[in-house]
């Protein structure tokens, strides 16, 4: 069990604090989203850590303090991390075309006005970690997809069965056409991914391998990992899906989930499962300025560069396609950050920052307040529901 101090030595209100339980709860007992795993921690003491509802409904299994989760996009800063770590070693710099360590994006074109033309520049690795690129990832179902977003879909990227490798799913990536010309605009993408690529080009090691041997291993983080452990598959959440006729339909459950089997494919974007407790301590690194008990996985300034905004104002706000732009956020490299708390309509503190994933799970780590705050359920969509803005109100509201 995880140890839980009292919030009064962190400056924190017990009783605030247990409404992050109660919006959780009420997302449950609403048959909207199937349960949680939370975790406020504060001044390095964690302060608040609750569960509800079920990893399995259709097992009545309950959210455990240790139940495993797909992380899906909170696996970015991960693999960022990652290739941060070597470029601390020299072996690049961010301003590098990425085409000196991926010939397969040398010929890359740009889809503009219906015809292919060549990019005015070359794509950087700082593009890709701050996916101002120009990749895609996509329609995901759009009614109208853009011709590159449906170039994606038709490529059928995520299914991990039609690679045999990382290396081989991203040299599919780099044969389709640029969505815009690199550094033109913010747009979400499989970025991610081709950074895990780097990753393995630079250290001679697959992703899964450097990210295991390299952080998780230091770190402590015991189930995190790009598959699932057979020994583990009993506290392994089942994912659920929202449509219009199921609110939670069962998409993918845990004793036979496709992370069950180790791939050979690792994706940098969206690969990894962990628990609550493991990406505390991930967390925990990036706020102690890069190490934690007597670990150093980065130097102090490049954390420091990492939760730096790196969007140039005219691409600003960002923002995900169908949806409205993030006023006040910007990004930096693999990271969100609050710019200007009282343009995004949420609570929190300028240069906040983490990210969330595609099963509605988030991350925020507060240097200001010294603070983490993590929560995790398994549904998809993540734009279903505002229980993000929920879960921050509920987290800062509680401070003293």
């Amino acid at each position: 069990m995880i140890t839980v101090h009292d919030p009064a030595i962190a400056n924190m209100d017990a009783a605030r604090l247990s409404r992050i339980g109660d919006v959780n709860r009420r997302y449950v007992a609403e048959n909207k989203l199937p349960g949680f795993v939370s975790l406020v921690a504060r001044k390095g003491k964690i302060v608040h850590i609750d569960t509800c509802g079920y990893r399995s409904r259709e097992h009545q299994l309950p959210y455990e303090q240790d139940t495993i989760v797909r992380i899906y996009s909170m696996t970015k800063p991960i693999a960022s991390v990652a290739l941060l770590m070597l470029w601390e070693r020299s072996l690049f710099d961010l301003t590098d075309p990425v085409d000196a360590y991926l010939p397969e994006f040398k010929d890359v074109m740009v889809y503009a006005g219906g015809e292919l033309e060549k990019p005015d520049s070359q794509i950087t690795i700082q593009q890709l970690l701050t996916h101002t690129a120009g990749l895609s990832y996509g329609s995901f179902d759009e009614p109208n997809p853009h011709p590159v977003d449906a170039m994606y879909d038709a490529a059928n990227l995520f299914d991990r069965a039609t690679c045999a490798s990382t290396e081989e799913l991203v040299k599919k990536i780099a044969a389709l056409p640029l969505k815009y010309h690199p550094g033109t605009k913010w747009h979400y993408s499989m970025a991610t991914d081709v950074v895990g690529r780097l990753v393995e080009v630079f250290s001679g090691q697959t992703l899964a391998d450097f990210v295991d041997q390299q952080i998780c291993q230091p770190l402590g983080m015991v189930d995190s990992a790009f598959h699932i452990d057979p020994a583990k598959t009993d506290r392994f959440a089942s994912l659920y899906l929202v449509t219009p006729d199921d609110p939670m339909a069962l998409r993918d459950e845990g004793p036979t989930s496709r992370y069950l089997p180790p791939s050979t494919v690792h994706s940098g974007g969206a690969g990894m499962v962990s628990t609550i407790h493991d990406y505390y301590l991930f967390a925990s690194c990036l706020l102690n300025k890069g190490t934690l008990n007597g670990q150093r996985i980065l130097g102090r300034k490049t954390v420091e560069r990492m939760q730096q905004n790196h969007i140039a104002p005219a691409l600003l706000p960002i923002g995900f396609e169908m949806s409205a732009p993030m006023e006040g956020t910007g990004f930096g490299l693999g990271v969100g950050v609050t710019m200007d708390p009282s343009r995004t309509g949420q609570m929190g503190s300028i240069g906040d920052y983490g990210w969330g994933g595609y099963a509605e799970t988030i991350c925020i780590i507060d240097p200001v307040e010294e603070m983490i705050a993590i929560n995790m359920t398994q549904c998809i969509p993540s734009s279903a529901y505002p229980i993000r803005s929920q879960f921050r109100t509920a987290v800062y509201q509680a401070l003293t």
